[in-house]
């Protein structure tokens, strides 16, 4: 236990760098972008795989 409290009071402590050096604006506004390009991927996976539509493979 006093492991896993050690581990995340390291996490803290870069989290608290990172978030007082300004690191975590231009992170957030670069997740913003992977954000919206990973759901127009998804987007148009979903929509090709509809088309295709389902295939049983049988061995």
């Amino acid at each position: 236990m006093l492991y896993w409290a050690l581990v995340f009071f390291i996490v803290a402590i870069i989290a608290a760098v990172f978030g007082f050096t300004g690191i975590a604006s231009a992170a957030a506004g670069i997740a913003k972008i992977l954000f919206v390009i990973f759901i127009i991927l998804f987007i148009i996976a979903l929509i090709s795989g509809l088309i295709r539509g389902r295939t049983t493979h049988i061995p």
